[in-house]
This record gives structure tokens, C-alpha cells and sequence, in this order.
């Protein structure tokens, strides 16, 4: 069975001040000048009212690294002694190499220890987390952390995307606005980091015992649906920025993110919810009863009632008076949100002894989805 594992402190990070969405394209920037078509519709969809980005209001330039970021949020967790034991997680890291666990590790300036990079988009976050949980649980380590962060201003600057407007002078005059695949997303990500404590004993007011932690892909029956340094072809397949030209990527925006708007509303509730539920009501006897605290990571709010069906389809019909979300004034920080999500709740008070929590983290990259099940002790 391993040892039990308790989450004893959280932290979040979000940097500067709340951006409302009229402030939006005076930080970003506007693409070939003109204003963008898609944003008041992108953001009458998704309900966010504020986001926080790390970049200076008057240059557009970062103040800060991701991986700074992520430190700051650890440090958040406040004097935690010694930790044995460092998953970080991004989609974004500053760098191909080396990996983001050890840029985190540098900033803070820890001892040794063991540092883990984790890789993906949404469910890297909770992927950090399950290596911190079977760390602990395995007795390789007393106490880990798990962080999650993202820097994704830095990719939706209007610059990023000059080159591909300028070499589409003649499109660009037609449609002014750049893809919407591409543009979708400007709207939608924003910056943060969150952070948790993991140990071997309970501790503090409130502790968290996580029972199980359970992630599923299901890229052996989609393809991609949100990607950054590919294009996608015809057959659905990507090409990756190895195989462009450094002038292709900038008159592409290869390294910008897209997302295939009409794949993610198509499968991405079956495929990250419904279907790997089914399997988790089976495996762990999984109702809705069992559950007093329902957190669901979504980046937009249109998704809330197709969770609530998906939910209700697999036979967990969770009351939406028990779900907690705050989406709408903090944004959707990726990765970080599931941790953003359940520092605030944590934090609240209003969490009770013997209560449950099942946190819901779908990724549309190419369909995987994460859940984690704890309980206060």
C-alpha cells in the first residue's frame, strides 16, 4: 500500500497586477496594428475578467522568468525545512535545455536533492504532482514538493507574430487579424504559479490526505489539439520546428500556440472526462456523495455546463454547489491553475474535517486528463 501522503501547505504566485480584459491588447500588443477581431468574442465565451501577466506595462519585455516564478511560488510555502524531493512542471520553459526542475532548483539555491522536470501542458502540473505523491509514498521521500508554472505572455506578444504578418501583407489586408487558431489562445492563457507541500505526516490546522492519483492520455484514438513548435498537416499529423527553417519559424509562428478549435469542442469532454471517469467510478467506487469538493480546471467558462453533463453521464453528478473555481479573477494559468485553484480554497477556511476533494484537470494537447482525490484530516 505504501505510506500515506498528506498535502500540509500550498502557495500561488501571480505576478503584478490583475489585468482587466480593455487592458488586455494595450499589454499584448496588437498584431499588424490593427485590433483584434476575435478578442471581445473569445472573451465573451470564457467569462475571465482578470489575468495577471509578467510583463512591464510600458515595454512589453518579462520582468520575470518562469523560473523565477516558480520559485516564488515555492518559496510561498513558507519555512519548510528540508525537502527531499522537487517536481517542477510547464508547458513554457525558458529554455530547450536544460530542463526547467533544475533552473527552479537553481533560483532557490537549495541543497542537493532530487529535481524532476515534468513536461506537457495542463496535466504537467498534476503529473508533478503524482512523482511528489509516489515519492513520498514510496519512503523515498519525507517531505516533496510540487510546483507548476507558466509564462505564457512572453509567447502571446503581439511581436511574436510580426514577421508572419508582415509576410502576409496582401491576407492580412483582407483578415486583418491573424488565424484564429493562433489568436484564440491570446485571450485565453495568462501567467502564474502554484505550489504544495507533500509529507509523510499530517501537520499544521489543516491537512489533505491524497488517496489516489490517476492520469490517462487518450492520443492512441485523437490527434493534436493544442500545440507550440509544430504545424499541423493535412492528415493531422505535426511537423516539428526541427524540420522548418529558422525563417519559417518566424514567418509561420511555428513556436506560437494554436489550438484546433473544432477538435477541442468535439472530443474534449468525452475523451478527458466522461470516459476516464467511467473508469475511476469503477476502479475506486467513485460517487458523487463521496464528494464535498469538486475543483475542475477549464479554461473557459462556456465549459462549465459540458462538464456538468459529462459528470452527470458518467454517473457522478456533482451539485454546482460544490464546485469550486476561480477562473474568472485569476485566469487560466495552465498547468498552474489546479494549484492556483486549490490554494485559494485551501486557504479559505472553509474546508472541513473529514471532507473530499476531487480536482479535474483535462489538457486538450492531445487529450489527457488528470483527477486527485484527497481528504481532510
Amino acid at each position: 500500500m505504501g505510506t500515506d501522503v498528506y498535502l500540509t501547505r500550498t502557495s500561488s504566485f501571480l505576478p503584478l497586477e490583475p489585468v482587466g480584459n480593455e487592458e488586455m491588447e494595450a499589454v499584448l500588443g496588437m498584431v499588424g496594428g490593427k485590433p483584434s477581431k476575435a478578442r471581445r468574442i473569445v472573451l465573451r465565451s470564457n467569462g475571465i475578467r482578470h489575468r495577471h501577466y509578467a510583463l512591464d506595462r510600458l515595454t512589453g519585455e518579462p520582468v520575470m522568468s518562469n523560473a523565477a516564478m516558480a520559485a516564488a511560488a515555492v518559496r510561498g510555502l513558507g519555512d519548510i525545512d528540508r525537502v527531499d524531493s522537487l517536481a517542477a512542471a510547464t508547458s513554457r520553459p525558458d529554455q530547450l535545455m536544460p530542463g526547467h526542475g533544475v533552473m527552479v532548483h537553481g533560483v532557490l539555491g537549495w541543497p542537493r536533492l532530487e529535481v524532476v522536470s515534468l513536461a506537457g501542458i495542463c496535466v504537467a502540473g498534476a503529473a508533478a504532482f503524482k512523482h511528489a505523491w509516489l515519492a513520498v509514498r514510496a519512503g523515498d521521500a519525507h517531505r516533496a514538493v510540487a510546483v507548476a508554472s507558466e509564462l505564457a505572455s512572453v509567447g502571446l506578444h503581439a511581436r511574436n507574430f510580426a514577421a508572419e504578418a508582415e509576410h502576409k501583407v496582401k491576407e492580412l489586408e483582407e483578415r486583418p487579424e491573424i488565424a484564429f487558431e493562433k489568436d484564440f489562445l491570446r485571450w485565453m492563457l495568462s501567467d502564474g504559479a502554484g505550489a504544495v507541500l507533500l509529507e509523510d505526516r499530517p501537520s499544521g490546522p489543516l491537512s489533505l490526505r491524497v488517496d489516489w492519483v490517476e492520469l490517462s492520455s487518450a492520443a492512441h484514438e485523437l490527434p493534436a489539439c493544442m500545440y507550440s513548435g509544430a504545424e499541423k498537416n493535412a492528415d493531422a499529423s505535426l511537423t516539428g520546428w526541427q524540420q522548418f527553417s529558422p525563417l519559417e519559424w518566424a514567418t509561420r509562428s511555428v513556436f506560437t500556440v494554436k489550438q484546433d478549435v473544432k477538435l477541442l469542442n468535439e472530443h474534449v469532454v468525452r475523451a478527458t472526462l466522461t470516459d476516464p471517469l467511467r473508469e475511476l467510478v469503477r476502479k475506486h467506487g467513485l460517487s458523487a456523495q463521496q464528494v464535498d469538493w469538486f475543483l475542475p480546471h477549464y479554461s473557459s467558462c462556456y465549459f462549465a455546463d459540458l462538464v456538468a453533463t459529462g459528470l452527470a453521464e458518467a454517473g457522478v453528478n456533482i451539485p454546482r454547489e460544490r464546485w469550486f473555481t476561480n477562473l474568472v479573477e485569476k485566469g487560466n494559468t495552465g498547468s498552474a491553475s489546479p494549484y492556483i485553484m486549490l490554494d485559494e480554497l485551501f486557504r479559505s477556511g472553509r474546508i472541513r474535517k473529514g471532507q473530499k476533494l476531487l480536482l479535474y484537470v483535462p489538457e486538450s494537447g492531445r487529450f489527457s486528463s488528470a483527477f486527485i482525490f484527497m481528504e481532510a484530516v
